[in-house]
């Protein structure tokens, strides 16, 4: 009787054994933080811009991949894929669309499209005039610094757009979704409505 209950045990072990290496369980990692860095993230939590510490990695994890970051050559250059990355204020490229001769806006923001396209389909294999494709083109937009952009039906919305011209916006949206655009706001945010999309 002993002997019986002692292999039902090993049995139960064993089979215990097997469900849990079965399952893939998630890795534990351990992150020691600096105080400084720690009551930085208290602080954001605090002030409920970030929901959690655990979020809070794990969208520095999503950023650091959309943002190819391990393609970066510190300090100051980073490739994404053929394109040269470069972090600049907005002020600088206030100054270079002032000496951009008006009527020239939208063309120069259209070649800027097409130029975003090119880098977009060469280094993520995004063909950006396919609709379903959009939301990634979008998001990668984001992360670089372009601004929040959405499309609702027929209209395209850009929220906190990184450059306040819509001439160019019109232009370069046009240029990297080979759209034509309507333009119905001139100050942000930013609508257009897709009047006609180009042939591919």
């Amino acid at each position: 009787m002993h002997t019986a209950i002692l292999t039902m045990e090993a049995d139960r072990k064993n089979r215990l054994k097997e469900m849990v290496n079965k399952d893939e369980t998630a890795k534990r990692t351990t992150i020691i933080l600096e105080k400084d860095e720690r009551e930085f993230i208290d602080k954001l939590i605090r002030e409920g811009k970030e929901p959690g510490i655990k979020p809070l990695i794990s969208k520095m994890l999503d950023v650091y991949r959309s943002m190819m970051i391990y393609d970066w050559r510190y300090p100051g250059e980073y490739y994404c894929g053929i394109s040269r990355i470069a972090f600049v204020n907005v002020e600088l490229l206030e100054l270079l669309i002032q000496q951009i001769h008006k009527e020239n806006w939208r063309e120069n923001g259209r070649r800027m499209g097409e130029a975003l396209k090119v880098s977009m389909e060469t280094t993520l294999g995004l063909q950006t005039a396919n609709q379903d494709n959009w939301p990634s083109v979008f998001n990668r937009l984001k992360v670089q610094g372009f601004g929040d952009i959405y499309v609702k039906d027929k209209y395209l919305l850009i929220k906190t757009p990184f450059i306040g011209n819509s001439e160019i916006w019109a232009g370069l949206i046009e240029g990297l979704f080979d759209l034509r655009l309507d333009m119905k706001t001139t100050v942000p945010p930013l609508v257009f409505e897709i009047k006609t999309k180009q042939p591919v």
